[in-house]
């Protein structure tokens, strides 16, 4: 019996997964006819609700919560299926599944673009959706405000995740990112009074730690002067007021950050705790399920959804606070369903976040001492127009849909006014790079907060792993070699200094193209001698070998020269292109790097840049013969690959294996002789390894003829084999 009551439970839930919701009803239903046992009733009860609830039977479904509850209150694991069910209706009012779009960004759901509070939706955090104060860029490039970046890590209690491209790999822990020093003054000379702003509101926490309350509130009212349109200073004053017992102010400014920002989960949350506190907890709860429609991992709106829902679904007889004692209308269930909180009429009419925010409506009680109604003012250069008041309600509460057509043009013409003063206003002096003195060009931010161009960056690395500026050590930024770009940055410049970044480009490309030329300035790396199709593996250290190397890489070319030194010239007159196949980078700066020959060479002048050396060259390939010469060419191969092969057996076993491990076996001949232009490849292992200085190695690389190279390789093998016999 047991095993068969398992067996369509088990249906059951499959069939709740599969959205079969009746026959998951039904099935529940059954099961509770048999059953006494009053802890497992009500768990079954509960998923019996769940399912009539998910099938659109709310009004039977309300009604076994209810008696369910009956047995014990309910607590979060049996809501958690109801408030899904209540926030997925708002999600679906507001136009579709919160997994298609972020709700954090007000253009993706629905709220035309520059709805972010100020209108700065080029200078907007993406966590709060307001004016970036105090801005920190993450190792990914995206930038946001320094106190919201700090609350996303302790409220997740989790690595802090970017919210724009959702990378959390590489960011580390936020309190050692320094606000962006650049950025942070630009923001400050462009719009001065939002920036001021931030600075009262920034005081006002300070106060409110504190716990000096009238202090706090007096910073707040005097930033919301500067800045009426921020709908963080009105959460924040909403706060304030609560904690002074100010309900009734503190639900209105909480209502106008809301109307300023109906996207923001973090409003809504404001206005649902003012009206917990007036005794108005339907429509807290409404509150908190459109802060879950939004943000569905918000763990106070869930925790907070769930109390409240436990006590309207708690029997009249359970002790409960006095503010909602009143369960008369409650509990007819007809009328609740219709008229209250879990009716989806007044989900919509009230919480619908698909709407344009209408314009700030200054009530009493909210004026700043000495200031009336405050209006919009204009900042120094590059202020928010006065927005144009309008009424979006007729009377009869309708929306006037003209207002609502004019909505998104009078925004895109605000943002467009906004673009124009920041374009006026902008001196493409603000943007150059401290290192070069010239416009940034790919511009990335240290984890200290200093900005600078790639390039310049990645130079001065080579020199010393520190900041240029601040000497900040940046070994474990420099050892990650992922620089990414600061997008904002890299977005003001393509914006408003179309022509000056072109003409920035121009020289890049134009240092690429010359750097990237592998027959005139080719990079030379004076050191040892080289050969074709052999491994050459390099430590390097000093600091003109770390640009050389990373500009061959920057370039795609992956090859420079490798000579001998030369007292005179400074290098020797021939040499053999290198071929980049691997860097491992070290925390100090330093690297080792897998190379291996490609292509013999002959310096045709002699010249350095930026610290080291680089030639024009010309490539050198073996004469090719054919006929008897061919033959003999043949003969002469056989003979020296086996007297080769002599010499390199007679090596003791320890030699052999430590050279096989670093140049690899003896190559063995080719199929056809003078297939490569460099000639066989195990003449140049042999050479590698034959214990000869580079100055006797030297004249090998310069001979154009296999027979001269081959009759060479044998007077060496020659004289070592009659040196061991004596």
């Amino acid at each position: 019996m047991g095993t068969e009551s398992e067996s369509m439970l088990q249906l059951a839930a499959e069939a709740f997964q599969s959205k079969n919701f009746d026959l998951a009803a039904d099935i529940y239903e059954c099961q509770l006819a048999g059953l006494g046992e009053p802890g497992s009733r009500q768990e079954l009860m509960v998923k019996r609700a769940d399912a009539l609830a998910f099938g659109g039977q709310f009004t039977e479904a309300f009604d076994v919560y209810r008696q369910a509850s009956e047995i014990e209150r309910l607590g979060p694991v049996h809501l958690d299926n109801l408030v899904e069910y209540l926030s997925g209706i708002i999600r679906r009012q507001d136009g579709g599944d919160s997994q298609n779009r972020n709700p954090r960004r007000p253009e993706a759901a629905g709220c035309p673009v520059g709805a972010t509070g100020f209108g700065y939706e080029d200078f907007s955090c993406r966590i709060c959706l307001s004016f970036l104060f105090e801005p920190v860029t993450l190792p990914c490039g995206h930038c946001f405000c320094k106190k919201c970046l700090e609350r996303e890590r302790k409220e997740r209690e989790r690595p802090v995740m970017c919210k724009e491209c959702r990378d959390s790999s590489r960011v580390a822990d936020v309190q050692s990112y320094r606000v962006n020093v650049v950025l942070s003054n630009l923001l400050a000379k462009w719009f001065p009074s939002p920036h001021q702003a931030g600075r009262l509101r920034r005081e006002g926490n300070g106060l409110y730690a504190e716990r000096k309350m009238e202090a706090a509130l007096e910073k707040y009212n005097q930033a919301i002067s500067i800045a009426p349109t921020d709908h963080i200073l009105f959460s924040n004053r909403s706060q304030i007021h609560s904690s002074l017992k100010h309900y009734e102010k503190a639900l209105r400014d909480a209502e106008m950050a809301c109307r300023l920002m109906p996207h923001w989960s973090k409003g809504h949350v404001r206005k649902a705790q003012a009206l917990v506190s007036l005794g108005r907890t339907e429509e807290a709860l409404r509150e908190y399920l459109v802060c879950l429609s939004l943000e569905p991992d918000c763990r106070l709106a869930k925790t907070e959804a769930h109390k409240l829902l436990s006590d309207l679904l708690a029997p009249v007889t359970d002790q409960v606070p006095e503010h909602i004692s009143d369960y008369s209308n409650i509990l007819s269930l007809r009328v609740h369903i219709k008229n209250h909180t879990l009716s989806p009429s007044l989900l919509s009419s009230e919480s619908s976040l698909a709407s344009t925010p209408p314009a700030p409506e200054w009530s009493e009680g909210s004026e700043v001492k000495g200031q009336g109604k405050p209006e919009v003012r204009r900042l120094d250069h590059c202020c928010l127009l006065k927005r144009k008041r309008r009424s979006t309600v007729e009377e009869g509460g309708q929306e006037r849909s003209d207002d609502h057509k004019r909505a998104k043009p009078e925004l895109a013409e605000q943002t467009d006014s906004l673009s124009s003063v920041v374009g006026d206003v902008m001196d493409p002096t603000d943007l150059e790079c401290s290192l070069c003195m010239r416009l940034f060009y790919e511009p990335v931010t240290t984890p200290c907060g200093h900005t600078f161009c790639l390039q310049c960056l990645k130079r001065c690395l080579d020199h010393n792993p520190k900041c240029p500026l601040c000497k900040e050590e940046l070994s474990e930024y420099l050892v990650q070699r992922q620089y990414c770009k600061t997008v904002l940055m890299e977005n003001l410049i393509s914006k408003y200094l179309p022509s000056e970044l072109i003409e920035r480009q121009k020289i890049h490309q134009d240092e690429m193209a010359e750097l990237s030329n592998l027959n005139e300035n080719v990079p030379i790396f004076v050191c040892t001698m080289a050969f074709p199709t052999v491994p050459c593996p390099l430590h390097i250290f000093e600091p003109c070998y770390r640009l050389m190397i990373r500009r061959c890489m920057e370039t795609g070319t992956n090859c420079f020269g490798m000579c001998l030194g030369d007292n005179l010239k400074g290098f020797a007159d021939y040499g053999c292109l290198l071929e980049i196949r691997d860097v491992k980078f070290f925390s100090d700066g330093r690297s080792v790097v897998d190379t291996i020959g490609k292509r013999r060479f002959k310096v045709i002048q002699h010249r350095e840049r930026d610290g080291y050396n680089t030639a024009d060259i010309e490539y050198l390939e073996d004469v090719k013969v054919e006929g008897v010469a061919q033959l003999e060419l043949q003969s002469l191969h056989d003979t020296v690959y086996d007297q080769a092969l002599v010499w390199v057996n007679s090596l003791k076993v320890e030699q052999k294996e430590r050279i096989e491990g670093h140049f690899g076996p003896m190559p063995g001949k080719d199929s056809v002789l003078q297939a490569s232009p460099n000639g066989p490849s195990w003449c140049w292992w042999l050479l590698a390894v034959l214990p000869l200085e580079g100055r006797a190695q030297l004249p090998f690389l310069a001979l154009t003829s296999l027979k001269d190279r081959l009759s060479g390789i044998r007077k060496v093998l020659l004289f070592m084999a009659h040196s061991r016999h004596r």
